[in-house]
């Protein structure tokens, strides 16, 4: 815990791979301890990290964080963060080993916000690093759970930081915008301006993202978010508009249909 010389001599003691069969242990305090101990071990650097995945330590954490519920899963949810806090290829091993849907369920069924903010930024760790990344989260279906812990009114202050910060970090890896089109239809101004950073990065270089763009009816979305937007988002759907043919950004915009339809009634 204290400093990286103590806790290579935790691991000097050879205790590795033995404490991960501890996590499995009859006992609810055995269990405990040693995924706090885990925990403290792998915060420090990234070969103590490392260590702990090459003994198949990703794996039992992610069974623990599964097997376990309330105070006793924290440790073992924020020893993930920390491996996965490390390198991509660390945070690969938690998706690799199964990690998001165990992350998810505590995102969901925990009732203390304490615990889910640890999860969400577990959950941004292993989420931050590439697209590959990114999208395993999205694929995991635990973006939207995170912005809903964001914009809930009884969320703690701590939870709706976390959550926003780790969505604006996996939403800046995230290229692929089927996983975003429904957080744009959220109707949630603080995301929005996230994702629309992105899709202004994504749609100028990618035709089919942009028919797919059109035909799910997000470009007339973005008309409709332009009317309320801030200054920053407003640059960004300035980006959106600009990929697409200005034709199609004219049937898109409510302002135009109500023209076409103010046009009809003069004659």
């Amino acid at each position: 815990k204290h400093s990286v010389d103590l806790a290579e001599v935790v691991v000097e003691a050879e205790i590795f791979p033995k404490i991960l069969a501890c996590l499995k242990d009859v006992d609810l305090y055995v269990r405990k301890n040693a995924a706090t101990c885990i925990r403290e071990v792998a915060k420090h650097t990234p070969e103590l990290a490392k260590l702990i995945v090459n003994a198949g330590g990703a794996a039992a954490l992610v069974d623990y964080v599964k097997e376990s519920k309330g105070n006793v899963r924290l440790p073992g949810i924020m020893a993930l963060g920390y491996i996965s806090a490390f390198s991509e290829t660390l945070a690969l091993a938690v998706i690799v080993s199964k990690g998001v849907p165990a992350l998810k369920d505590a995102v969901i069924n925990e009732p203390e916000d304490h615990i889910k903010a640890a999860t969400v930024w577990t959950l941004g760790q292993v989420g931050r690093h590439t697209p590959d990344h990114a999208k395993a989260l999205a694929e995991g279906g635990v973006l939207q759970p995170m912005v809903a812990l964001h914009v809930q009114e009884d969320s703690s202050p701590d939870l709706k930081t976390k959550s926003k910060r780790a969505l604006k970090a996996v939403l800046v890896k995230c290229t692929d915008g089927h996983y975003l089109a429904p957080l744009l239809k959220d109707a949630n101004p603080k995301i929005q301006k996230y994702v629309l950073a992105q899709y202004a990065a994504i749609l100028p270089n990618d035709a089919a993202a942009r028919k797919a763009f059109m035909q799910s009816g997000l470009l007339q979305r973005v008309q409709e978010i332009k009317l309320t937007a801030e200054p920053k988002t407003q640059e960004s759907i300035a980006k959106i508009n600009g990929a697409f043919p200005e034709e199609c950004v004219k049937f898109s915009d409510p302002a135009y249909a109500k023209e076409l339809m103010a046009k009809l009634d003069d004659e």
